[in-house]
């Protein structure tokens, strides 16, 4: 590639958000390189390739609408896609849209700088090249940067450390060793039960419980698919209209408050819940996310069925959730709880013995030292926040985002972040990102983006950002509607508490269709919030 190239907008990342970003762009006529670390196109999909990775949203909503053609010849195979077939999705949606052509692999953006006199943004490039754009578009994923704790004598330790976020393509063979794997999120839960399969031994290291329900998944049914099929558009619309973009034949609550069922009711329709899978017990009634007493309700009889599962009544209470249910992201699962009653499993908990230190041949927790041939780390990611602040990223005047957002991430819309002009986030914090169907989100995020973009060259504007009391506005809608929540009554990576030295600010938002109405009245008034420099 040619030393400052220059172009009409640069994508950065080749996830669901990055790839539907190069294909508008193009049809919109403009010039768009894109850029993208690893050797292929996925995002979170190409790197987390661990044992059990699956997605936990169902395989006919976590996928695209922007193209009928596309939604009618792609089959899924399960309920809840596997990692193998998610990537091969964008596989076939890359080359079905010609979408590699636009992109450079293998290839970091080490820096992007903003000239204001020339209303541009500059790019550096690990190999060393630069690039020139006017629109700057960072699809870099929510769940990117994996976590990877510090832990003395990591450089001595004999076997293998793999973190779950950047599990070795070839594969890891594990059978016959004994592994330990710490975490126990949704990367952990997922990886537990396949990784038991294999291991003579496997040690849990646990710090907080987590819930985690029954996935039932299943090889899809053809009569759904055909149901679904018939009519794409309006299932879509349908979850458009759910808080989270998705959900609307199995997760629309009852309107019904706990209270007013009998406990006998209760029972029936939390077992209801259970025996179908999936996220749906969280609906059973209307009140359970946002009352405290209700929502003790339905984790008590979570945890009910914890120790109905798990013989070793102390290893049950351990697996026991002590949090409000959903103030973490909960998790689905196959065989999790099950999993500890395997003779060759073990669970340790680190946070009444931490983690101390490796040795040769293991890992010592509290005054224990733990033999293994490999340590597997499920810890996560630093959320929302870590890709972009990655990068040495800076807006007017040389200001860095990682300055603008020394006390957490500041946005309108969770779009825009004043000080940086013509630089868009697609599904960061300020949106409902996480908290929605993504690829959904980042649908709505694009066509919004490139909805403006054409906007500004249809009026030869230079530059458009955030007005101050409108970021100010949007932040405090942000942390109001959290509040309104239990989201808040437990730490968790939604405010950054896994990661040390974190502002704790709630960064995403809950309510994608009031999320999705409030950008739609931005752009018919003329994108009001937003103070646009003129040619």
């Amino acid at each position: 590639m040619a030393e400052n190239i220059r172009l009409d907008a640069i994508v950065v990342g080749a996830g669901f958000a990055g790839l539907y970003a190069v294909h508008k762009l193009r049809e919109q006529g403009l010039s768009v390189q894109g850029y993208e670390r690893g050797a292929g196109v996925g995002g979170v999909w190409y790197w987390n390739r661990y044992p059990g990775a699956r997605c936990d949203i169902e395989s006919m909503e976590y996928s695209y609408s922007f193209s009928e053609a596309l939604q009618q010849e792609w089959e899924w195979k399960e309920k809840f896609a596997s990692q193998p077939e998610i990537l091969a999705y964008l596989n076939h949606v890359a080359d079905r849209f010609d979408l590699r052509r636009s992109y450079l692999f293998e290839t970091e953006v080490r820096s992007a700088h903003y000239d204001a006199e020339e209303g541009a943004w500059t790019l550096t490039l690990s190999d060393g090249s630069a690039a020139v754009s006017r629109y700057l578009i960072l699809g870099v994923g929510c769940l990117s940067t994996a976590m990877k704790p510090r832990i003395e004598g990591a450089e001595r330790f004999a076997g293998q450390i793999l973190h779950t976020g950047h599990w070795p393509h070839e594969g890891v063979d594990l059978a016959g060793k004994r592994v330990g794997i710490v975490g126990t999120g949704s990367s952990g839960v997922q990886a537990v039960p396949m990784i038991a399969r294999q291991a003579a031994e496997l040690t849990v290291f646990q710090r907080t419980a987590t819930y985690t329900v029954p996935a039932r998944n299943a090889p899809l049914d053809p009569a759904e698919v055909h149901r679904v099929k018939t009519d794409y558009a309006d299932f879509r619309r349908r979850n458009r209209k759910m808080v989270g973009a998705r959900g609307a034949d199995r997760l629309n609550p009852d309107p019904k408050s706990v209270f007013e069922a009998s406990p006998e009711e209760r029972l029936d329709a939390f077992l209801a819940r259970w025996a179908e899978g999936g996220m749906g017990i969280q609906a059973t009634y209307s009140d359970l996310r946002s009352d405290l007493e209700a929502n003790t309700i339905v984790a008590d009889f979570v945890r009910d069925q914890i120790r109905a599962t798990v013989q070793d009544p102390q290893t049950a209470e351990l697996l026991c959730p002590k949090q409000v249910l959903g103030c973490k992201r909960m998790c689905i699962d196959t065989g999790y709880y099950e999993t500890f009653n395997l003779p060759h499993v073990r669970l340790v908990d680190v946070k009444a013995n931490p983690l101390a230190h490796f040795t040769e041949t293991g890992l010592v927790a509290g005054e224990i030292e733990y033999p293994l041939d490999v340590a597997i780390f499920a810890t996560g990611f630093d959320a929302m926040t870590g890709s972009l602040l990655a990068m040495d990223i800076r807006g007017r005047d040389g200001v860095t985002l990682r300055d603008a957002w020394a006390a957490g991430p500041r946005t309108y819309l969770g779009v825009g972040t004043l000080g940086f002009p013509n630089m868009f986030i697609l599904a960061g914090p300020g949106s409902p990102s996480v908290l929605a169907n993504v690829p959904i989100a980042a649908e709505q995020h694009v066509d919004w983006i490139t909805g403006m973009i054409a906007y500004l060259d249809a009026r030869g504007a230079k530059a458009i950002e955030p007005q101050q009391c409108a970021q100010d506005g949007w932040v405090e809608h942000v942390n109001a509607v959290a509040a309104g929540t239990l989201y808040t009554s437990c730490d968790s990576w939604y405010l950054g508490a896994n990661v040390p030295g974190k502002s704790r600010v709630f960064m995403p938002l809950l309510g994608f269709p009031a999320y999705e109405a409030r950008c739609d009245a931005v752009a018919a008034e003329g994108y009001s919030g937003f103070d646009i420099t003129p040619a």
